[in-house]
Formats: structure tokens, sequence, C-alpha cells
């Protein structure tokens, strides 16, 4: 088997062997795949951590032995900057929040012999409590940021690239699209007994799942649509005040997290009319 991993910011996933391909996901700095398939200057690629398949460009990714792979799978943290430079012999490296950083020890990482400073924040999935609070906060960082189908990164990035990669900061995994996504976790029946961190999904006209977003307290979501923004939501659907309207028909709701009591930590699932991205955590 080849395994290789991701050693620029944003590399794109496509559906064929060819630039001109349709971008279907992408990897972050430091995420890893096993090649399944070469073909010219492109590898067909399963993603280690969702098994999402696809084609990259050769030159963007970095070959490993399968022990190298084996040890930063087992070490690693996950960036909480929205942008942060990670700083080399010579040079610095741009990288997103959601970056892997293999064996980092709240210093310095290290990837194929080089070592980079890194002075931003980050944090280890498998010490994150999974629960609302750290979840919404994680959320509310992506505030704003573009729209773009198979994005998974503040500069551009898709409905369920956004709720995977919240997810994924507090240690929980989920497929990469909404109609995979909604086989996950457990059936919540009403409104009235959703709570923070929920998953609402959306259908289409021939009820195929089509959107997704994450809920948050006050009858509120936050998703990405045309930017990642905070709505209304109800039993019907998604309104959006700017548009007077509703924008997304609701199908169901689901739950990854355990159950809280409405009173649990209301300070951290306070809703503000004005998010401020700014020392949240």
């Amino acid at each position: 088997m080849i395994y290789a991993i991701c050693p620029l910011s944003v590399v794109p996933i496509r559906s064929s062997a060819s630039d001109k391909s349709e971008m279907v996901s992408q990897l972050l700095f430091g995420e890893m795949v096993e090649v399944i398939e070469q073909r010219g200057g492109w590898a067909k690629v399963r993603c280690l951590w969702d098994n999402y398949i696809g084609w990259t460009d050769r030159k963007q990714l970095k070959i490993l032995p399968e022990e190298e792979i084996q040890i930063y799978q087992k070490k690693y943290a996950l960036s909480l900057e929205l942008f942060h430079g990670a700083m080399a012999d010579g040079y610095s490296l741009p990288i997103t929040i959601g970056a892997t950083l293999p064996r980092f020890d709240g210093l310095k990482f290290h990837l194929n012999g080089s070592s980079f400073n890194f002075s931003g924040q980050a944090i280890e999935p498998t010490e994150v409590t999974q629960e609302s609070g750290m979840l919404l906060k994680i959320a509310r960082r992506y505030l704003y940021a573009p729209y773009l189908w198979g994005g998974r990164s503040p500069l551009g990035i898709d409905c369920s690239g956004f709720t995977q990669m919240v997810y994924k900061m507090i240690g929980i995994s989920i497929p990469r699209d909404a109609s995979q996504q909604v086989e996950k976790g457990r059936l919540i029946d009403f409104v009235e007994q959703v709570q923070p961190g929920d998953l609402a999904f959306f259908e289409n006209k021939k009820e195929r799942i089509v959107h997704v977003g994450i809920v948050m307290p006050e009858r509120k979501i936050i998703h990405a649509s045309g930017q990642v923004r905070i709505d209304q939501i109800d039993h019907f659907g998604i309104f959006n005040t700017e548009q007077d309207k509703y924008t997304h028909k609701l199908r169901v709701f689901k739950r990854l997290l355990s159950d809280e009591s409405p009173e649990a930590n209301p300070e951290d699932l306070e809703v503000l009319d004005n998010p401020n991205q700014v020392a949240l955590f």
C-alpha cells in the first residue's frame, strides 16, 4: 500500500484525474490518504479520516511510509486558528483551522524530518469534551466564510464540509456529504426536543437531502448558505430574515452528542446577535 500526507495549506480533491474536473472535497494540511490508483500525474486517494475517495495532483502530496503515517495518527493536534503561519527553516507555511499538526507538543510539530514552530491555539480531539458548548464555539469561528462547493476551509466551505469539520474538531467523525451524514446519530422526533449541537437536515423538491446545519439555542441554526451564517429555524425549515422567506425545507433532526439538560452550560450556549470571532476560547 502507498500512503501520503497533505503538505500544503489546502489541496483540491476532484471527481476525475483532471484540473478541469469538479472539486468534490479538499485535503487540509496534515491530512493523510491511501493512494489506491495512479494515472499520469494524478493519484486516486482514500482519505484515512473519513474514507472519502477522489483524485488529487500527485505533486500536491508527500509520499510517506506506512509506519510514519501510523505514528502521526497516534499523536496529533488540530489547529484552532482561522489562519496561522507554521514556521520552518527559512519559510512560513500558512495553515487553516482544522489543519492536522503531526506529533504536536504544544510548541512544535514534526513532518517528514522537518520541525515547524506553531504559536497558535490547537486541540487534541481525544482530549476534548464532546459537548455542545465547545462545538458551537468552534462553529462560530467559521462565521462569514464564503460558500464553496467541495470546500472545507474558512476560505470556502460547503454545508456538509462545515458540519464535518466542526464535529471533527471535537473528535467525532462523520461522513463528507449531507446525504451520508443523515444516516448517523439518533433521530429526534420533535423540534421541541432538539438541543444545541444537533444536526438539522433539509430536502429538495425530490425529497433528497441537500443541506445540513448545526442547531443553536433559541431556535437558531448555523449553516453554510452563501456564507456561514446564523438563521432562524422551526418545524418548517430555515427562515432567512434578510430575504423574509423560508430558504430550506426541514426533513429531520439527528443527535450525535449526549443528551443535555436545558440548564447545562448556559454561558457556553449563549447566542450573540453580532457574534465576535475574537477571544472565543
